[in-house]
């Protein structure tokens, strides 16, 4: 007879990944697998990948067909389940932290030049934190900018505002490096 409670045995004694939890650890591979594809190929070498590995991602580089991309990215994310993917990933993690500070810096030094444009403050200000720049040269390009800036849009030139920039990171590099 059929028992309507029945006590659930536990013959299976499978404790490993479910088959969920193993397709979402294959896709974060292939994701990795892509954010390693959007690395230069010089960030490669460090991480002593396999020459299977590393003929996949150089092939990879050529395709411009979308599916046969997205195949070649499942191809590299199969090949990254034979290897650690720790140094990948602090290796990922270490080039993404590089362009976010660059994009800092720069936007940091855009923010000087609109600052020094609008006010003499500032200009005391970026002297008093960047002691060692040629006063002269700053006040120069800030007054040619301001010039440019006052023309119409048609007659302006953008080259003061250009060089004036390229002062300002220089010395917030100068500045950095010190």
């Amino acid at each position: 007879m059929h028992d309507p409670n029945p006590e659930f045995e536990d013959d299976d004694d499978f404790d490993g990944p479910s088959k969920s939890q193993l397709k979402r650890d294959m896709t974060a591979l292939q994701k990795l697998g892509e954010e390693l594809l959007a690395l230069p190929e010089s960030r490669w070498e460090p991480l002593a990948l396999p020459e299977i590995l590393y003929d996949a991602l150089r092939h990879a580089k050529k395709i411009t067909n979308f599916e046969g991309k997205r195949r070649q990215i499942q191809y590299i994310g199969k090949l990254m389940r034979k290897i650690d993917p720790e140094p990948i990933r602090e290796a990922v993690a270490a080039f993404k932290l590089g362009h976010a500070q660059d994009s800092l810096k720069l936007h940091q030094s855009e923010r000087w030049r609109e600052r020094l444009l609008a006010s003499d403050e500032a200009l005391q200000e970026f002297l008093a934190e960047h002691a060692d720049v040629d006063i002269q040269q700053l006040r120069s390009l800030v007054r040619a900018a301001r010039k440019d800036a006052a023309n119409e849009p048609e007659k302006r030139s953008g080259r003061a505002f250009r060089e004036l920039f390229q002062f300002i990171k220089a010395s917030e590099a100068a500045a950095e490096d010190e």
